[in-house]
């Protein structure tokens, strides 16, 4: 279970399980979007990655992601279910403890900071910008043994510790920097604010694809 603070956030969050002996590959649950790309699609297939089509409610993607926690693979799974403006932790949705209780395997919570630096909502990206430190920690498995709600709170609560410990270690902070959480003196929206800018950005799709769909009529 792994926080979402930008586009790349999957690229390092695959790491730690990478340089274990023997090595372990993570398959990521992403967007369908990213799958239908005509460049990143035919990567995401070729590595086994989780499609999630939320138009049909995702119950393919968590079908799919549950029969391969089975065979004994890693998935991971972002809680907050897209990027953070904010930086900090949103609210978390129920699916990765669903996953976890249904396989019977545990849930690993997993931080990765300093990726919002390179490539983010809202931002320009930065690919090539050298020099830029991440930070990735991961805590203490959590088995599967609270119900759904319960355990998606031990979890949020787990990640949150390990965000603020790592966080407290990356510093100092230059202020108002955009990559900057409110919290620590820097420009990123704070979670209200970020949430207000979601729900805008909510209306503005529904609105498109109103148009979309009365234009198809």
């Amino acid at each position: 279970a792994i926080n979402h603070t930008g586009y790349l956030d999957f690229t390092f969050a695959g790491l730690p399980a990478f340089r274990m002996r023997p090595r372990r590959l993570v398959r990521f649950m992403a967007k369908q979007e990213v799958f239908d790309h005509k460049v990143t699609g035919p990567v995401m297939r070729k590595l086994r990655h989780i499609p999630v089509d939320r138009a049909s409610g995702g119950a393919a993607s968590y079908d799919a992601a549950v029969a391969a926690l089975k065979a004994g693979e890693l998935v991971g799974v972002y809680p907050e279910a897209t990027i953070s403006r904010s930086f900090e932790l949103k609210e978390f949705k129920s699916g990765a403890a669903r996953m976890a209780i249904e396989a019977d395997v545990p849930l690993i919570p997993h931080i990765v900071w300093g990726a919002q630096r390179i490539w983010t909502k809202d931002h320009p990206k930065k690919m090539w910008r050298p020099k830029v430190p991440i930070s990735i920690a991961v805590g203490e498995p959590i088995p599967p043994t609270l119900p759904p709600t319960e355990l998606t709170a031990l979890l949020r609560s787990r990640m949150q510790h390990l965000l603020e410990k790592v966080q407290e270690d990356y510093g100092p902070y230059p202020p108002g920097e955009f990559w900057v959480p409110h919290r620590l003196g820097g420009g990123a929206p704070t979670l209200a604010q970020a949430a207000e800018l979601e729900a805008a950005e909510a209306a503005e799709r529904a609105e498109k694809r109103r148009n979309r769909d009365g234009g198809a009529v």
